[in-house]
């Protein structure tokens, strides 16, 4: 029996579905994606509506790090991004 394999932007999809958002750290350590955000513009152009956002993260230093963070629209919600 051959296996489905899912690509990178399937699996982004599922994992803001399952957590609410994806960050780029949270890409690289969970799905070993490296260009998140070439993924999520892939899938806006399928035509996902994916939300962005800058959040405040601590770095390693303590340092407050803006980074960003994506979300998947869903249906009921304003589509503003």
């Amino acid at each position: 029996m051959a296996s489905v394999k899912t690509t990178q932007a399937e699996r982004i999809l599922d994992y803001m579905g399952e957590f609410g958002g994806i960050t780029q750290l949270e890409a690289l350590r969970d799905l070993g994606c490296m260009r998140l955000a070439s993924r999520i513009s892939d899938l806006r152009k399928q035509g996902h509506v994916i939300k962005s956002e800058r959040v405040a993260v601590k770095n390693r230093f303590g340092e407050t790090c803006h980074i960003k963070k994506y979300r998947l629209v869903v249906d009921n919600e304003t589509a503003a991004v």
